[in-house]
């Protein structure tokens, strides 16, 4: 610095300098104001996100609730007319027999853990965390259809007609080429259905049977069918 002030005969004061530094002020006031706006961001989201999972654990609370309420009422009344029914499994006597009251422990647990798998799925895959996302009209619908198969399937059985649950179980599987029939809401309605004739338990282990096939049917057979369906429609399409 001072050569260059020996050499050019300009000189520099110390006052000289602070006076760029209002210059700069505004445009420094300027990126924290954007910076504060980033930042406060986040925090709605991360409200809006407690406020959904809030919501939902306030219905997985009652939904429990409800349920525990009627397995326990439902073996109450099985105990005081006639006692609390067992079942063989796949209906075989030569294979052992399982009580329903093991449904009053295995049907809220069950209940509690599926209701928090459609949440993490639901809260994943929505962009918009409210109310109206979060209870996803597809979730009820896989619901209700699963519980009327379950109660379906369980009346034709107790009426003696053995051939339409095979048809219908046949036919599940078809259905599991077009809907994710392996979801969640779909195994709950489903054990929910059949409970009241066969217990929790056995539905239980039907229903994971039916998931495991319908996802591999859903996940890996549907994709490879996509794809070679439309392989061919190119191939027809590209003919003169």
């Amino acid at each position: 610095m001072k050569d260059f002030s020996a050499s050019t005969g300009v000189s520099f004061a110390p006052a000289d300098i602070p006076r760029s530094l209002p210059h700069s002020t505004p445009v420094i006031r300027k990126r924290n104001t954007h910076r504060e706006a980033d930042n406060f961001k986040p925090k709605a989201h991360f409200k809006s996100d407690y406020m959904s999972e809030n919501i939902f654990f306030k219905t997985r609370l009652y939904v429990t609730g409800v349920v525990t309420l009627a397995i326990w009422s439902l073996l109450a009344w099985n105990y005081f007319h006639g006692g609390v029914p067992s079942h063989h499994i796949l209906a075989r006597k030569d294979l052992p027999e399982i009580s329903n009251w093991w449904g009053g422990l295995l049907l809220p647990v069950l209940t509690w853990f599926l209701l928090y798998r459609v949440q993490k799925r639901l809260l994943k895959n929505s962009d918009e965390k409210s109310l109206a996302s979060t209870f996803h009209v597809h979730t009820l619908y896989g619901f209700a259809g699963a519980l009327l198969f379950g109660i379906l399937l369980s009346t034709f059985f107790t009426l003696g007609y053995s051939e339409i649950p095979g048809y219908m179980m046949m036919g599940l599987l078809i259905l599991a080429l077009f809907f994710p029939i392996y979801r969640a809401e779909c195994i709950l309605g489903f054990v929910i259905g059949m409970t009241f004739t066969f217990g929790a338990v056995l539905p239980t282990g039907i229903g994971s049977i039916l998931a495991l096939i319908g996802a591999v049917i859903h996940l890996g057979v549907r994709p490879v069918i996509l794809y070679i369906t439309s392989r061919l429609v190119r191939m027809i399409g590209s003919r003169p």
